[in-house]
């Protein structure tokens, strides 16, 4: 290769040839990333659904048994029995507005 005018076209060709192997699997490999991470998107959606499902069959099943409970916390723990925390929360109320009363009328 005498003539450098040779050379430097050889050198261009090789250059192009080059980057587009290089752009062609810097894309293969951004396809590919987007492909797993559609997959594992789908995958947390199904999970989230049959989640989100099977506590709504559970709700629906409470409530059809005629059982007044809600699972509170994590999955597995013991369900709270919704009227028994409504009725100690009225009473802890009445008791703090007696002693209120209590308290007001001493003071005054």
């Amino acid at each position: 290769m005498s003539n450098p005018l040779v050379q430097a076209f050889f050198v261009g060709r090789a250059v192009a040839e080059v980057l587009s192997e290089r752009l062609e699997n810097a894309f293969t490999d951004a396809l590919s990333e987007l492909g797993k991470f559609d997959a594992e998107l789908r995958e947390e959606m199904r999970q989230f659904t049959e989640e989100v499902m099977e506590r709504a069959n559970r709700a629906a099943d409470a409530t059809a048994s005629g059982v007044n409970t809600t699972v509170v916390g994590q999955p597995g723990s013991e369900p709270v029995d919704l009227q028994a925390m409504i009725d100690e929360l009225r009473a802890e109320i009445a008791l703090l507005r007696t002693e209120l009363q209590r308290y007001r009328s001493s003071k005054g």
